[in-house]
């Protein structure tokens, strides 16, 4: 039996993009975590230490995304997607969005945002 953890609209502010402007300005990055995870002894134990820790999941996206610049989102999603499943091994697969409202485009739009799927 495998069931869904999902962080949705986790939001960071952090310096990654090509331009140099967006290293120096810098800019809110937000992120959604669909984990697919493979514990099912967690639910019929009722223990945590047998499944994902949402708030331990949460703060590893963060470091990651405040830490190091990157230049591509898609690179930062997949660090991110890796990391939980070398942290979590009960994690099936990690499918990470990033979303850049500000991103450098001419024109107007909402947001651009990548989905990178990790698997074990």
């Amino acid at each position: 039996m495998s069931y869904v953890i999902r962080l949705r609209n986790c939001a960071f502010f952090a310096r990654h993009g090509v331009h140099d402007e967006e290293e120096r300005m810098g800019q809110r990055f937000y992120v959604d975590a669909e984990l697919t995870v493979d514990a099912e002894g967690a639910i019929e134990r009722d223990r945590i230490g047998e499944t994902v820790d949402y708030g331990a999941a949460f703060s590893l996206i963060e470091q990651i995304v405040t830490g190091r610049r990157r230049f591509l989102i898609e690179a930062l999603a997949q660090e991110i997607g890796r990391s939980l499943c070398e942290q979590f091994p009960m994690i099936a697969q990690a499918a990470i969005t990033i979303r850049k409202p500000n991103a450098p485009v001419n024109g107007v739009l909402d947001h651009v945002e990548v989905t990178v799927a990790w698997p074990r």
